[in-house]
């Protein structure tokens, strides 16, 4: 179940894929959501999976050659028929088994892996799309609820001694490094859980949005639980 209590009208709702993609971000609305109550069983699939690194990407192929209970086959089903969808819409997902995400320690002030709230960027129009079937779920976050980390005095100082040039390009420096990408939460924060099942499409920062990135993180995910997650 998702709270929408603190969404401010940041989501809008459908009921089909066709809806998903075709209604498009307006005012402050910069996230859609298909809503879906999946059946089948994902966990037999992440089980199915072996994974040698923290990440495996499961194509059709793999998916189709697993020996699966009927529940498991359900859950085929969907996995396959979204990335067909998706595919025929013009997009390129990818399907993950997710142990964890590369953490990003080389600057202790500032992480920019994707723990932290950010925003996607592209050149040119499109969308990010996620789906989580199994595991812990992404979250996002209304823009009025976060700041650009570059914009917080303190965090903007230590990279003003991390880039040591001159002024004029200091704002080039924050762009190249993907440092203007990451938010940090207001005290009275409070981040919307995606769920499972839903399929959610998110605006990203590109030139010729009309509205406001959809800040967004993965979530820390529980111990001995991968995730199964579906992006592009």
């Amino acid at each position: 179940m998702i709270d929408l209590s603190h969404a401010e009208n940041q989501i809008h709702w459908v009921s089909n894929f066709q809806d998903l993609i075709s209604t498009p971000f307006h005012g402050k609305v910069n996230a859609n959501c298909w809503t879906r109550k999946l059946i089948g069983d994902f966990s037999e699939i992440v089980k199915k999976v072996e994974l040698d690194e923290n990440i495996a990407e499961l194509n059709p192929e793999e998916l189709r050659e697993l020996k699966l209970s009927k529940q498991g086959q359900l859950a085929r089903e969907i996995l396959l028929n979204d990335l067909k969808v998706l595919r025929a819409h013009g997009a390129s997902p990818t399907l993950n088994i997710i142990k964890s995400y590369e953490r990003d320690d080389i600057y202790p002030f500032f992480p920019t892996d994707v723990y932290s709230f950010h925003v996607d960027r592209s050149p040119i129009p499109t969308e990010t799309f996620l789906c989580t079937y199994y595991g812990e779920s992404s979250e996002i976050l209304p823009n009025s609820q976060a700041i650009q980390k570059v914009l917080v005095p303190e965090i903007r100082d230590e990279l003003k001694k991390l880039y040591q040039g001159t002024d004029e390009g200091f704002e080039s420096f924050l762009t190249e490094h993907f440092f203007d990408l990451h938010y940090q939460e207001k005290p009275d924060a409070r981040p919307i859980t995606l769920g499972l099942g839903h399929l959610w499409k998110l605006a990203i920062d590109h030139p010729e949005s009309k509205v406001l990135p959809c800040v967004h993180r993965a979530p820390k995910e529980k111990t001995g639980q991968s995730r199964l997650l579906l992006i592009c």
